[in-house]
């Protein structure tokens, strides 16, 4: 037993558990907290951002790459309100970060003090973050919190990943109380949770009989460390791959049985193997509309007739939006060898199966070159990505952000590595892809980050690059500036032939964009901007080679083209447009299998 402040507890608990970095703004409402990051034997490295919601999708970076949660921090009201889009993004795409924030002293709740919600409930800020966070609490006593700091722990590490939330008010910051700290190892299960020996022999049955089965790979299948598992099953039985937003990079994507992406904005080869596969295996993938193109029956899957194999370790998903011929509730890295264990040592004949999905390759292919390899200047969307991957490292970490050049990297860009590609998959969030680089780079300080995103989303979390020249974080910035939100304007155009609110210009009509070169300069950065073609590979080579904090700007031609889009997307069409579009719209939504 010691006698401790709230803050020293908080603090303390989170060096013992392994915590490397806290990030925030010390606001007024966590002064006793943050102070004691500063106590001898509990000092932990604070990276001071700008913005609180910058915060956690810094945490949240750092978790995509090194598997452990990182600890964000917010004050009372406003603050702590800025952290729930970065929540939200964690929660929607299973990643774990530990979010603190203060609140108004338990004697004062009601009162309607500064920045205090309390019209509905006494305090109602920790309400907004139950839809957004795996579990929160409210620490009322300092005796409450060592048990309140071992339960979020548990909560971020065991089952499905996901942001945990404390408020501990301003009062049991600064009280002291006898504690004792929980052992954090003590507290956790052992081992990984097994599957169901029967589940696996029905699962053994259904494959052994497919002729066109596929493996589809979600981000459970990164989250699992089952990558190892994933290649032995393709490549034991000569399974061609698929994978959804945050499934790529849990198959090398150079391996002759990689076939792409699925869904909306998925490649043509991975929509077609999916489509005619007589048996998915699901790896940790919740078939969202994006990964399945809205449930459109043949476009992305064939659920039913197919049979579908749904390994997960949240028993929610299985049979959520696909009926499941064999629902598996474990995690994904047992499961996948106990399949591999059991299955015979050879599998029927694919060479016909293998030799469609190679020439659907190479078709492809030569489709994606009329634009990776493009010199027309303004840039297309997809020649950046192909002079970036020529240039960095195998091991690299890419960090996309969301809109055109979220698809467009989904498409273009391969990675070969689990956690090398990261994107704000399930909620899309723009902002996101700035602090999460940086979250990134202090996960791997040793292997190069580059961030590619879009002018719109840049702009949104711009002023995180300063954090980078602050804390020395050699990040490289890689912005495609188009001058608006150019995804968002093609969904307009698709659907009504017009847009609104999605180009930057000046009233006279013209472009209005930001010297972005100059800004990058302004904050300390090395920068760059790119007006030849020419002049791609060797400046990417002069920002890795810098080892310092870079921006390249790179102009982009606004109807160039973000990526394709081979799937659908359930948008409905405004009853008064009339035209073609209005019965296309009907009739694939009448595919939809969940209806």
């Amino acid at each position: 037993m010691a006698k401790l402040t709230g803050g020293q507890v908080v603090a303390q608990v989170l060096k013992q558990y392994g915590v490397e970095y806290v990030t925030g703004i010390p606001g007024h409402g966590i002064w006793s907290l943050t102070d004691a990051f500063l106590e001898k034997g509990s000092e932990i490295p604070f990276i001071q951002v700008y913005h609180e919601q910058s915060a956690t999708h810094l945490a949240d970076g750092y978790y995509r790459v090194s598997g452990k949660p990182m600890a964000a921090v917010a004050s009372i009201g406003a603050g702590a309100a800025n952290t729930v889009l970065g929540l939200a993004t964690a929660y929607s795409d299973s990643t774990s970060l530990l979010c603190i924030t203060g609140g108004p002293p338990t004697h004062m709740r009601g009162r309607g003090l500064l920045q205090e919600l309390e019209r509905h409930t006494d305090n109602g800020f920790p309400q907004v973050t139950d839809a957004v966070s795996k579990r929160s609490w409210v620490a009322t006593r300092v005796e409450e919190l060592p048990f309140i700091m071992h339960r979020a722990f548990s909560t971020m590490l065991t089952g499905r990943p996901g942001p945990a939330h404390i408020e501990v008010p301003m009062d049991v910051q600064a009280e002291a109380a006898d504690v004792a700290l929980h052992d954090l190892a003590r507290r956790l299960p052992v081992g990984l949770q097994q599957p169901d020996p029967l589940a696996i022999d029905k699962a053994v049955d259904v494959l052994r009989d497919s002729r066109r089965p596929v493996i589809v790979v979600g981000g459970g299948a990164i989250t699992s460390d089952s990558a190892g598992e994933v290649l032995a099953l393709a490549e034991a039985w000569q399974i061609p791959v698929v994978a959804t937003w945050n499934g790529k990079g849990a198959f090398p994507e150079d391996h002759a049985l990689f076939a792409g992406s699925v869904g909306q904005t998925g490649t043509i080869v991975g929509n077609a193997v999916a489509s005619r596969a007589d048996v998915v295996i699901s790896i940790g993938c919740r078939f969202t509309d994006w990964s399945s193109s809205s449930y459109a029956q043949g476009v992305t899957f064939s659920i039913p007739p197919a049979k579908l194999i749904h390994i997960d370790i949240d028993p929610h998903e299985i049979g959520k939006n696909y009926p499941a011929e064999v629902g598996i509730v474990a995690d994904a890295k047992p499961t996948v060898a106990a399949i591999v264990a059991s299955l015979p040592h050879s599998s029927a004949d694919r060479s016909e199966y293998l030799a469609e999905l190679e020439q659907l390759k190479a078709e492809w292919e030569a489709k994606l070159a009329g634009r990776r390899d493009s010199d027309r200047f303004p840039f297309t969307s997809q020649r950046p990505l192909g002079g970036l991957r020529s240039v960095m490292e195998r091991d690299g970490i890419i960090v996309a952000g969301s809109g055109n050049t979220q698809g467009a990297v989904k498409q273009t860009f391969p990675v070969y590595h689990p956690r090398t590609h990261l994107t704000s998959g399930g909620f899309s969030s723009m902002g996101w892809a700035v602090p999460a680089a940086i979250g990134a780079k202090l996960a791997a300080p040793d292997r190069q980050v580059a961030c590619v995103l879009g002018d719109g989303d840049f702009l949104m979390t711009s002023q995180e690059i300063g954090v980078c020249v602050q804390h020395d974080i050699p990040v490289v910035f890689v912005v495609q500036d188009n001058a608006g939100f150019m995804s968002i304007r093609g969904g307009q155009r698709k659907q009504t032939s017009r847009h609104i609110g999605t180009e930057f210009n000046r009233p006279d009509g013209t472009p209005y964009s930001p010297d972005f070169k100059a800004l990058g300069q302004s904050f300390g950065l090395e920068s760059f901007r790119v007006d030849d073609p020419a002049d791609l590979e060797s400046t990417y080579r002069k920002a890795f080679d810098s080892k310092a904090p870079a921006l390249i700007e790179i102009p982009t031609d606004r109807d160039a083209a973000g990526p394709w889009v081979p799937g659908w997307w359930d948008f409905p069409v405004p009853a008064y447009i009339e035209d073609d579009r209005q019965d296309e719209y009907w009739a694939t939504r009448a595919k939809e299998q969940h209806l």
